[in-house]
Parts: C-alpha cells; structure tokens; sequence
C-alpha cells in the first residue's frame, strides 16, 4: 500500500472563510522583510521541503511497519508543540503501542477526521493531552504535504475559537465572536486554497504548498508576540529575532547541527541528544 492511497479523502465538507485579504497581505509583507536577514524567505521554502522529505523516508513506502524509536525521536524534533510533552512515550515498551496508532493511522481509510479521532482516543482525553492531535497532524501533513494540508491546533481549534483562521477572520470585532467554522479536514483544506489564490494573485507560484504553511506559521507567531498563547508560553518565550517564532510553529529549530542537541524533552525534563548516526540528523546537515 502507497502512502498517497491511504490519504485520499472520498466526501469533503468545504465551509466558506471569510478570510481579510488585507490582513493577509500586510502578514506577507512582514514575512518577506523579516526573513531577509536570514537568506530570504527560499531558505525557509527549503527546510520545509527537507523536513517533509524525512518524514517520507521515515514513514512512507511501508517504512512505518518498522519504524524505530530513535528515528521518531528524530521526527519529533520537528513538531514543536509535541516535543515537550511526549517524553513519557519515549520508551521501548511505550512507543510499541504508539507506533501501533501510527500505523493505523496511515491505515488505508479514506476519512482521514476518523483517523485521527481515533488515535487521539488512545491517549487520556484532557488538557495535558492536547498536543496528541498535533502529532497526529503533523504526521499526516509532513508526509504528505499535497494531500493533507496544515492541520495544527494553532492553525484552528474550533473549541478554543483561536489559531490562524481568528486571526485572518475578516469582521470589526472578531475577538468577541464564535467563528461559525469546525475544525474537520476540509476547513483546513478551504484554508490551504484560499491562501493559494491569495499568493497566487501575489505573484507566487512556484512552491505554493510550502509558502503557505510559512506564511500561516507567521500570522500565528504575529499573535504570540503581541498577546501570547497560554499553551504555548512553554515552548515560546520572548524572541531574539522577528522569525523566531516562525521557525519553531514549524519546527525548524528543533535540532542544534554540529552536536546533535534537540529540543525534546525526556520524562525528567533533559534534552534528549539524537545520535549523529541517525538518517534524520545526518540529512538535516
């Protein structure tokens, strides 16, 4: 079984977005002035190509059925609002059951909503484990980025009424509404085209896919610098630099080269040091 095949939707739900273009706009604007320093934002275009091509290599092409712990440490590297949280699940005897989810939810079932419903249901339902769903998102869309779009909780989270889609959300009082939208695949989805259009008219048009994720990390990194977001003071605290918080909503500071220092957190609080003979770490340098 492909990968791609097991990620193919039958019946999709698309909502409208009543999205502001001129929020949106001045988002970009601010992006491509801020990534300048670093290289322009095509370095940031290149990371996410290779961060999405290891997730392949760990998980597609029937990789997944023997898929190690220390090659999911390395993964995990890279989604930032899961590295703190799983250390509990970085065990031999823990991460047998978890790669048993993962498979699973890789699995060839068209809906993908149940999918991954299904396994957050293998984990407590609370608070402390709000970052399972993210693992699970983060799974799916960096192994398959074309298909499944960004599908992170700060990207939306129709019970919190927060993430990206409030902050794009056209209307003059949009902190004192509920947006009318859910968070199922298709809102992502609704989302991902309509910023596609929106860069499109802009003049972008190679690289769309990953233009768009940078550019909603960044909408969403605009927010924490100027109110914070409460799950995420953890992992985000005062910036160095205007793309510092970009980097780490799409896990790119995940690893520190040359030592092989990460930013994944054991049971007891320590950094977890992926060894340099990991494939991840190795192409990652």
């Amino acid at each position: 079984m492909s990968l791609l095949s097991a990620l193919r939707p039958t019946y999709i739900e698309r909502p409208v977005l009543d999205l502001s273009g001129d929020t949106i706009r001045m988002t970009m604007q601010t992006l491509v002035a801020g990534s300048e320093e670093l290289g322009g934002i095509e370095r940031y275009v290149d990371a996410i190509k290779l961060k999405s091509a290891l997730f392949q290599q760990a998980l597609g092409d029937g990789a997944i059925e023997d898929l190690e712990l220390e090659t999911f440490k390395g993964l995990c590297t890279f989604m930032a609002t899961v590295r703190r949280r799983i250390g509990n699940w970085l065990d031999e005897d823990s991460f047998a059951d978890l790669r048993e989810g993962i498979i699973e939810l890789f699995a060839d079932d068209e809906n993908i909503d149940a999918r991954i419903n299904a396994f957050c249901a293998r984990f407590p339902i609370d608070k402390q484990h709000r970052w399972v769903r993210d693992l699970a998102t983060e799974m799916l869309h960096n192994a398959d980025p074309e298909r499944i779009p960004l599908m992170n909780r700060w990207v939306w989270d129709a019970a919190a009424n927060t993430g990206v889609i409030r902050e794009i959300w056209h209307g003059d009082d949009v902190d004192h509404i509920r947006i009318p939208v859910g968070d199922g695949y298709g809102t992502y989805l609704m989302l991902r085209e309509e910023l596609s259009q929106f860069l499109s008219d802009e003049g972008f048009f190679r690289d769309v896919l990953q233009y768009v994720d940078i550019l909603c990390a960044q909408v969403y990194a605009q927010y924490i610098c100027e109110q914070g977001g409460s799950y995420l003071r953890t992992d985000f605290s005062a910036p160095e630099d205007p793309m510092q918080h970009t980097r780490r909503l799409l896990g790119l500071d995940g690893v520190q080269p040359g030592n092989g220092k990460t930013r994944l957190k054991s049971i007891d609080g320590e950094a977890f040091v992926i060894d340099d003979s990991n494939p991840l770490i190795q192409a990652k340098n």
